[in-house]
């Protein structure tokens, strides 16, 4: 690989970090409440909540490193803690780093107190100190594949870089991080490269770079996108972003066998509060007319006027320091501002 295509993720420009993980405050003071009470749902409490303390350590430890190598990148956005919904599945997914060659890592990170082994099988065991003995866990190389399809789904549905007139296929990569300090016991025959310690994601990445070799330079030219566009991407993404608030599926369940789980009895603040609103479409700057369909373009969305076929910009306002965004849906565009928690139905083509 020659060095033109590693650009240093020190390199100037503005951060390219989407978004932050979610404020889990709330969820844990519920559960830190039902804990300190008697009984076996204080009991399950008390379970749920080590377990979810030592995830969101880990997720905080891994955030850290992946935001100190890519976090300033000229080609990646970096997007943490991001739920999706598709078709009824859903997938919690950890950390997303997408690159200028449109190269998707769905990262899942694993928090182990004392070790983890991974069978010839591909079983993955969990070291209980308390019991001293090896116990049963979900695997996450296959909770991953589970993410990527449903992260695939959610990719065909929204706005996508195009080139001739089609999609540029993105290529997506699992790859599970445990602590930089835990210990793994590998097998000798099943492949667990993509079991990683959380300060080894940078040196794995630029191995695969290395890896591609010749066929780099090909992807690079028929596949290689603009800094902007891979923001575009990952802000569409994290428009699609559905927080956990009362019920989760078995898919985020942590891997406590024989009980019931416990939920938080509230709606985070970070969840987005849709208003049913009537369609109000953008006004033509030229004619000032309102028939039209909005259309993507090399500079982002626009209006195309039905009357006189202007082209008019699409640019939000709001509070100091707020971000809005225009959001597809189908034939459907919402104006959503994260900052607000507030999604409204903009404009939908064809009407």
């Amino acid at each position: 690989m020659t060095t033109r295509h590693r650009v240093s993720s020190t390199q100037g420009g503005s951060t390219v970090l989407i978004k932050k993980a979610d404020d889990h405050s709330a969820f844990i003071r519920e559960l830190e409440r039902t804990a300190s009470g008697n009984g076996l749902e204080a009991k399950r409490a008390t379970d749920e909540l080590r377990i979810r303390q030592a995830g969101l350590r880990g997720e905080a430890e891994s955030a850290y490193l992946i935001d100190f190598d890519f976090a300033n990148s000229r080609n990646w956005a970096v997007v943490h803690d991001l739920r999706l919904e598709q078709n009824g599945r859903v997938a919690q997914i950890d950390h997303l780093l997408i690159n200028r060659w449109l190269d998707v890592y769905v990262l899942e990170t694993k928090h182990f107190h004392a070790g983890l082994k991974i069978t010839e099988q591909g079983e993955f065991l969990r070291y209980d100190n308390y019991k001293r003995t090896y116990l049963g866990m979900p695997s996450p190389l296959q909770q991953n594949e589970r993410h990527i399809a449903v992260l695939h789904d959610v990719v065909e549905r929204i706005e996508w870089p195009v080139r001739l007139g089609l999609r540029i296929a993105p290529s997506f990569h699992s790859l599970v991080l445990v602590a930089s300090n835990a210990r793994i016991d590998r097998p000798k025959h099943f492949d667990t490269s993509r079991v990683i310690k959380a300060d080894q994601l940078k040196a794995r990445i630029w191995k695969d770079i290395d890896d591609e070799g010749f066929l780099l330079m090909i992807k690079t030219a028929a596949k290689m996108v603009s800094r902007d566009t891979v923001e575009f991407v990952a802000r569409q993404l994290v428009a699609q972003h559905r927080p956990l608030s009362r019920k989760a599926s078995p898919e985020e369940a942590p891997p406590v066998h024989n009980r019931t789980r416990i939920e938080p009895t509230f709606t985070p603040a970070t969840a987005v509060q849709r208003k049913q609103n009537t369609p109000t479409a953008p006004a033509c700057k030229s004619c000032s007319g309102r028939s039209g369909e909005i259309l993507h373009g090399k500079f982002g969305y626009y209006f195309k006027c039905g009357s006189c076929a202007a082209n008019t910009a699409i640019r939000f306002t709001c509070q100091p320091g707020h971000s809005p965004r225009l959001r597809k849906e189908g034939a459907a565009f919402y104006r959503e501002c994260a900052e607000c928690n507030s999604s409204a139905l903009f404009h939908r083509n064809g009407q």
